[in-house]
């Protein structure tokens, strides 16, 4: 399954048959077949018929469009999953607060890991950076190693802010000088790479999303990210240990200057990505976006495991030796590369 990114003003877009059509000044342009799609990003002034939004919400196809020069995302689903229970067990675990403890420490101990692994990766290959690599890397591992000891959740926010400015103190020195990245920031972002980091993690977010609508859970329902209104808060827990896998990809199209300073302007709005760096960006992007993909339908699988274990009577786990209520932990063990929930 692949994705279909429209970055193009003035195009509306039709359905015929089983394929997508562009038209472009009441002209026909170019066809899509729908068959691969999973996916469908728009961007800028495109039309499309409310025909072509029936077919691809009956094949399951989202639609992301990314609205203003901040590309903030709205979300266009087919039919969610079936199986209410399952949202209903959600709600239940999201006020037991033995279970969400449990479940952020896991999610904290799984980025942070991810974290350590790229910086000690970096560490073996670039000698200029080295130094200041091992001190970054130090300090994560400290932080990974005061998890257990959290008894709060605000206490693990606490660590995974300061393991964070450790990482990207470290993820800053791998960078060109003339980018100006001087630690992560954000709404708006002030520098290129801060942009594209951005970029990245909203396009996470909304795959994040789109993942947990089909397998029936409710993105606006966390555990380590709480309540608050409008914030997909379980969609911002399934990222958090992806995100190394953003920079990862970030640092690489700087470094390769498939993306260079001269693709940004700056503006009241921030540092801006223009036109020709969208096209190279999403054009790099989709090999990324597949396995990232694969790993969020992993990571949601565990999450919905989990909570349905969690949920369960102790009398229908009694016969495994397990009181349905270790499975978060250790699932998200897994993440020690990145590469698990």
């Amino acid at each position: 399954m692949t994705s279909l990114y429209v970055d193009r003003r003035g195009i509306t877009l039709k359905a015929d048959g089983e394929a997508l059509v562009f038209y472009e000044n009441g002209e026909r342009v170019g066809t899509v077949p729908l068959a691969p799609l999973s996916r469908v990003f728009m961007r800028g002034d495109v039309t499309l018929s409310s025909a072509l939004l029936g077919k691809l919400g009956e094949r399951g196809i989202g639609v992301v469009v990314l609205s203003g020069r901040k590309a903030v995302p709205t979300m266009l689903l087919g039919r969610p999953h079936n199986d209410a229970a399952r949202r209903v067990a959600q709600y239940r675990q999201s006020l037991d607060a033995d279970f969400c403890l449990r479940f952020s420490r896991a999610i904290v101990e799984a980025k942070l890991r991810a974290q350590a692994a790229f910086l000690d990766e970096r560490r073996e290959s670039e000698l200029r950076s080295r130094y200041l690599l091992t001190l970054s890397l130090r300090r994560v591992n400290g932080s990974i190693a005061a998890i257990d000891a959290q008894t709060r959740i605000a206490s693990l926010r606490g660590l995974e802010g300061a393991a964070a400015a450790a990482y990207f103190e470290g993820f800053g020195d791998l960078l060109p000088n003339r980018l100006n990245f001087s630690g992560r920031n954000r709404r708006p972002p002030r520098d290129p790479v801060n942009a594209v980091l951005s970029l990245g993690y909203t396009l996470l977010h909304a795959e994040a999303v789109l993942a947990l609508y089909g397998s029936g859970l409710d993105p606006f329902v966390g555990f380590y990210h709480t309540l608050d209104f409008a914030r997909e808060s379980l969609a911002c827990d399934l990222v958090e240990p992806l995100r190394v896998e953003i920079d990862k990809h970030v640092l690489m199209l700087f470094r390769s200057e498939k993306l260079r300073p001269e693709d940004f302007s700056h503006s009241e709005l921030g540092c801006l990505l223009g036109k020709a760096g969208r096209a190279r960006f999403y054009a790099e992007w989709e090999q990324l976006a597949a396995r990232l993909r694969k790993l969020l339908a992993e990571n949601v699988a565990d999450v919905a495991n989990a909570i349905g274990l969690a949920a369960a009577p102790v009398s229908d786990s009694a016969d495994d030796g397990s009181d349905g209520t270790e499975v978060a932990g250790s699932e998200l063990d897994a993440g020690d590369n990145g590469d698990g929930f």
